[in-house]
């Protein structure tokens, strides 16, 4: 009993590294319509490692600065190449909601996807144990994996 209770203690004081991002693929417009979840003071911490200081915290669809701040972001940390054309996202929206952070982006249209790469490098050069949850739907299609800090990148071949 007291093991149970000093592990459960230990889990509360520890900290959990990890995100989670679903690539979803919409046929009608071509479009890969993308979700990104993570603890916003994660995202302090690795945004002031990649970019220096950070002035801004209010991070809000109504601030404007925050939107491009965040897009700016994303696009240095998710690489999203299909058919080995690396695509662009756009913000679209974001939300924050006690201390995660959620975000809607869409990436550039392709017709026909027969490889999708996918490479998360978020927090990765922050926390030794960043666990970058990936979900990738492509028609029918899908498949979910564990990115780390050790394996950043996976290519999907859709059939």
């Amino acid at each position: 009993m007291i093991r149970i209770l000093c592990f459960s203690i230990w889990i509360l004081f520890h900290p959990v590294h990890v995100t989670l991002t679903s690539i979803d693929y919409a046929p009608e417009n071509g479009s890969f319509k993308v979700f990104v979840r993570m603890y916003f003071d994660d995202f302090l911490r690795d945004y002031k490692l990649t970019f220096a200081d950070i002035q801004n915290t209010d991070f809000s669809k109504e601030n404007a600065s925050s939107m491009v701040e965040m897009e700016r972001y994303l696009g240095e940390k998710i690489k999203i190449t299909v058919n080995e054309k690396q695509l662009k996202g756009n913000l679209l929206d974001l939300n924050m909601v006690d201390n995660e952070i959620s975000m809607n982006l869409d990436f550039g249209s392709v017709k026909k996807p027969h490889t999708v790469s996918v490479k998360n490098l978020i927090m990765t050069g922050l926390y030794s144990d960043q666990t970058n949850m990936i979900i990738v739907k492509v028609n029918k299609f899908e498949e979910g994996i564990k990115l780390t800090a050790y394996m950043t990148e996976r290519t999907f071949k859709i059939n």
